[in-house]
């Protein structure tokens, strides 16, 4: 067994895009050595910003013998298709031939036996197969080659058993990059080439070259200096996962370094000063005890500086110096916005297009107004006049130039300004948060008017859509409505709002003019339902649960339909309930057999004359009882009661298949008794459909 070791070495990669094209990379070569017949033991994939690496452990020294064999004519038939059968497989007689007995009769078969190619033969032909087919998102030409690649391709690394493989990769009619055993190190402190045998003393050279191949490595580098520098001056480094992972694909020899932002830019928002560091320089922002924005920042550089070198000062008063144009651009912005009020900025949302036939932003500002009050209605505490200023504000800021400068301040720089306006505080927030939440881990707007002004904007934005027939297909979403419903679904259920689905989605769409007039609701609500079981899945809730209780029609609260949702679940937990279910499954089966032999349905009303048994009377007269009790618990809203109500059959339910013979000889007792065994499933439809139940 050997080892089977890749580089691709190029320019930069971006960050993005590393990860997913190292594993990209093990699987099409372990794809290729299944295809080979080439078992392996282990395979492993790393990413630097110049090369994806790849470490193949336990490949045989060459393929397996292979017997192959293809079954032929049947003995008697033609001479013809017999002969046509030797010459494809290259025999000169039937005497050649293997004879087998079949169930169906005799045939010919052609036995050939493969002799196995040795690896180093096969895996040329692997590799250059899993290179040629490697996705990029994006990817480029470069000077004549015709084979497209993220980044221009220098030179493979390809040694297998400690030997360069033969071979190699054709980029173009002019272009072939060999196989070698020779790659480079960090491309300013160790540029020179050297040879490597196998993956440890590749990884080991390509360390004294000032290279860290494994990302993981150098992201806990980077993670631990940082909170050392920053613990140093006083300071806690400001979480970013996301952005430690960029930077860790940026850089292949990381050395972190603290620098200092000037006193003229703190009194700029914090978010301001974080996103210019964060978007235009990959640093991170550090914060005080209190947990305010700390005039401190940390670059990673990929660099060997260490604190305190001439090298490090030189790096570090680079990046301030950088830093410092940043800031000015956006203390620039900070005081020129500010010079006219978010008011004045409303008309000019005439001049974007929210969507060609969803009209522009000023028109979907005038609905998220009216949209936003009528919510008010429905959400505790929240002030119509504030919701309606929120509303109309929402929006103005994306035509400042700080905005413009950093998008992701959207709403964020819409409060600042609001307050600088002098509008209350209630009013700035919803303008800040109304975007919330954008996912799972982002924060729900609690506050009254911003929850009115959030659930508005995404609400619109959903029945419009829904209305220009503009909704999620499969795996493509690009108005991000799944994210929209996910938003409204969290903003009713974490604050408990009485929200009813129907009333607003018909309000919204009655604020949309020359769109269809097919109402939206059903479908919209249909969407929602799923959306919800996405939502409840992580909390344990069972899906089927909630389509049994949304099966029913006409629940478009979800703070009920949940509340229904969980007493369901408390009643199947429950002995009664758990049996309850058995029954009625007994009975839709029975019913279901039957009306398919008899090619008829058995939903009529019951007759209580020709009930014979005292168990069948006593189970029409207890499904009469529960079903008005589980009314009139519904209307109270008490759903533990509903379940009760149910929970009352299971005795006489019981009974009644003890004791009574549903297929009687007299046809109308027969009919009878099927009609009230179809009722048990009507009656408990007051609560929930059972058939979406399973197990």
């Amino acid at each position: 067994m050997a080892e089977l070791l890749v580089e691709l070495f190029s320019e930069e990669i971006p960050a993005r895009m590393q990860g997913r094209a190292a594993e990209d990379l093990k699987r099409l070569v372990a794809e290729g050595l299944k295809a080979a017949n080439l078992t392996f033991g282990s395979a492993q994939a790393y990413a630097t910003p110049r090369r994806l690496a790849l470490v193949v452990d336990g490949i045989p020294a060459q393929q397996p013998d292979l017997s192959e064999e293809k079954k032929g004519p049947k003995v008697g038939a033609p001479e013809q298709a017999v002969q046509g059968f030797l010459k494809a497989n290259g025999l000169a007689s039937v005497d050649e031939a293997e004879l087998r007995e079949t169930p169906k009769g005799s045939f010919y078969f052609a036995v050939r036996e493969v002799a196995g190619r040795p690896s180093v033969a096969v895996l040329p032909e692997v590799l250059a197969k899993a290179i040629a087919e490697l996705p990029w998102p994006k990817s480029m030409r470069w000077a004549d080659d015709s084979q497209r690649w993220v980044r221009p391709l220098h030179h493979i690394v390809a040694v297998f058993d400690g030997k360069a493989l033969e071979g190699g990769f054709e980029m173009g009619e002019e272009r072939r990059l060999s196989f070698a055993d020779t790659t480079r190190g960090h491309r300013f402190l160790v540029p020179d080439s050297f040879a490597v045998a196998g993956f440890a003393d590749y990884r080991d050279k390509l360390h004294k070259a000032k290279v860290i191949l494994d990302p993981a490595e150098r992201r806990a580098i980077i993670a631990a200096q940082c909170h050392e520098l920053a613990g140093a001056e006083g300071v806690a480094v400001k979480e970013d996962p996301g952005l430690l992972d960029e930077v860790t694909g940026l850089v292949e020899w990381p050395q972190v370094l603290m620098g200092r932002i000037d006193q003229d830019f703190m009194h700029l928002p914090a978010e301001v000063l974080s996103t210019s560091m964060r978007s235009h320089q990959k640093y991170f922002s550090t914060e005080t005890a209190e947990g305010a924005l700390a005039d401190r920042f940390l670059v990673v550089a990929n660099m060997d500086a260490p604190a305190g070198s001439d090298r490090a000062e030189t790096i570090v008063a680079g990046n301030e110096r950088v830093l410092r144009a940043r800031l000015a651009d956006a203390r620039f912005f900070w005081d020129q916005d500010r010079k006219q009020s978010l008011s004045a900025r409303v008309p000019a949302l005439e001049e974007i297009v929210f969507h060609a036939r969803l009209g522009t932003l000023a028109e979907k500002v005038s609905r998220l107004q009216s949209l936003a009050v009528a919510i008010s209605d429905h959400v505790p505490g929240a002030d119509r006049d504030q919701v309606r200023s929120a509303a109309r504000l929402a929006k103005a800021d994306l035509i400042t130039g700080m905005v413009g400068e950093f998008p992701e301040l959207q709403g964020i720089m819409g409060r600042y300004y609001a307050l600088n306006d002098g509008e209350s505080p209630a009013v700035a927030e919803a303008i800040a948060e109304h975007y919330a939440p954008l996912g799972p881990n982002d924060a729900c707007p609690s506050a009254p008017v911003s929850v009115c002004v959030a659930l508005a904007d995404k609400i619109d934005t959903l029945v419009g859509f829904w209305a220009i027939d503009e909704k999620p297909t499969g795996s493509k979403d690009p108005y991000a409505l799944r994210r929209a419903a996910l938003g409204v679904i969290r903003l009713i259920v974490e604050n408990k709002l009485r929200l009813p689905l129907n009333d607003v989605f018909a309000t919204a769409q009655a604020e949309y003019t020359g769109l269809s007039a097919a109402d939206v609701s059903g479908d919209l609500l249909d969407f929602f339902g799923e959306r919800l079981k996405v939502v409840l899945r992580d909390q344990g809730v069972r899906h089927d649960l909630i389509s049994a209780v949304m099966a029913r029609g006409g629940e478009d609260d979800l703070v009920r339909l949940l509340a229904r949702v969980e007493a369901l679940r408390s009643f199947l937990d429950s002995d009664d309930g758990a049996n309850l279910l058995v029954a009625y499954r007994r009975a839709a089966n029975i019913v279901r057999i039957e009306a398919k032999k008899d090619k008829r349905a058995y939903q009529g009303a019951v007759e209580s004359a020709a009930l014979a048994q005292d168990e069948e009377k006593a189970l029409f007269s207890h499904l009469g009882d529960a079903a008005k009790g589980a009314q009139t618990a519904i209307v109270c809203e008490d759903f533990t009661g509903a379940m009760a109500a149910m929970a009352r059959l299971r005795q006489p339910v019981d009974a009644f298949f003890d004791e009574v013979t549903v297929n009687a000889e007299e046809t109308a007792l027969r009919e009878n008794r099927l009609n009230l065994l179809s009722a048990i499933g009507a009656t408990l439809s007051e609560v929930a459909d059972f058939s979406k139940i399973e197990g």
